[in-house]
C-alpha cells in the first residue's frame, strides 16, 4: 500500500486540487483501486467565514500501462525513471454558484471599475454574482522525488471560469508515509497556488453588471500568487481491504484574491475523514 489516497470531494467548498498519486508498479494488465464514503468540513466558498459538513465521495484507481482516476482527476504517468513523474492530466473544476457550492480562486493586483454602489441586503455575499459554471481542465504534472520519502510537486491546468481561459499552477512538496506505528502513516505537504487574471476574475472579481446585482463594489484583480496551503493526511490501515484516511488542510490567499469583496475570511481549513475499501 504504497500509494497516496486522493480524496476529492463531489461538491467542493473551495477549489479542488488535482492530486497525481505516485507511480505504483504492478503486473501487467493489472490495477489498483480505492473508493469508499466519508465526510467534509469544509468553508461554504474559498474565502467564506461559514462552513458546511457534507459527504465525501472516495475514488482512486490506478492501472499497469500508468492510467489513473484521482477523484475528480484523471492522467497517465509517461515516465519510466523511478526519480520523475510526469504526464498529461484532466481535472473537473468544481462549479461555485450563489449558495456557494463548488469552488473560488484569486490573486494579485487590482483594478476598480466605475459603477452605482448599493447596499446590500443579505449576508450573502455571493448573492447577485453570476453561477461559475463546472469546467474541464486540461494540462500535466511534473514531480520529482528528493528522495524516497520526499517530493517535489507541480501541476498546471487551464480552461476553468466561464470563458474557459483561466490558468492555474500548483508547486509543492510532499513527505510521504511516515510511520507512526503498525498501519499508521502520516503524510505532509506544503504549496503555493499561481494563477493567470483570467481566472482571478472569474472566482474573486466582481464585474460591472455584477456590482449593481450584489451591491459589492466592481473588483478586476491580477494575476500572480493567489494562496499557501499545508496539509497532514493519517492512514489507518484496518484490514488488507479497509482504510481509515483522515486529512486537514489550510490555506491563505494572498494579494488580490485577499483583497476581493467576496471574500470574508483569508485563512480557509478543511477536516476530511473517510472509510475507502480496496478492491
Amino acid at each position: 500500500m504504497n500509494k497516496l489516497l486522493a480524496l476529492v470531494l463531489a461538491v467542493s467548498g473551495s477549489a479542488a486540487s488535482a492530486q497525481t498519486p505516485t507511480t505504483n508498479p504492478m503486473p501487467d494488465g493489472s490495477r489498483d483501486m480505492y473508493a469508499g464514503l466519508g465526510v467534509v468540513s469544509a468553508p461554504r466558498y474559498e474565502g467564506a467565514d461559514d462552513r458546511r459538513t457534507r459527504a465525501l465521495p472516495v475514488l482512486q484507481v490506478q492501472w499497469s500501462n500508468g492510467v489513473f482516476v484521482s477523484g475528480m482527476s484523471a492522467g497517465m504517468h509517461l515516465s519510466r525513471q523511478p526519480t520523475v513523474e510526469y504526464g498529461p492530466l484532466l481535472n473537473l473544476h468544481p462549479r461555485r454558484t450563489e449558495s456557494g457550492a463548488g469552488g473560488g480562486v484569486g490573486d494579485v493586483g487590482a483594478t476598480f471599475v466605475p459603477g452605482p454602489v448599493l447596499m446590500r441586503t443579505t449576508g450573502n455575499r455571493l448573492s447577485g454574482m453570476e453561477e461559475v459554471k463546472l469546467r474541464p481542465e486540461i494540462g500535466g504534472f511534473l514531480n520529482v522525488y528528493l528522495a524516497p520519502e520526499w517530493r517535489l510537486t507541480s501541476t498546471v491546468l487551464g480552461g476553468a471560469g466561464n470563458d474557459r481561459n483561466g490558468l492555474r499552477a500548483e508547486l509543492g512538496i510532499q513527505r510521504l508515509a511516515i510511520a507512526l506505528a503498525p498501519h499508521h502513516t502520516l503524510s505532509f505537504s506544503g504549496g503555493f497556488t499561481f494563477v493567470n487574471s483570467a481566472y482571478n476574475r472569474s472566482y474573486f472579481g466582481v464585474s460591472a453588471d455584477e456590482s449593481i446585482a450584489s451591491g459589492h463594489r466592481a473588483y478586476r484583480p491580477d494575476g500572480g500568487l493567489k494562496d499557501m496551503h499545508v496539509g497532514a493526511r493519517w492512514n489507518w490501515v484496518l484490514s488488507p481491504s479497509w482504510m481509515l484516511t483522515s486529512s486537514v488542510q489550510a490555506s491563505r490567499l494572498a494579494n488580490d484574491a485577499r483583497h476581493s469583496p467576496l471574500v470574508e475570511r483569508p485563512n480557509n481549513v478543511t477536516v476530511s475523514t473517510a472509510f475507502a475499501y480496496r478492491f
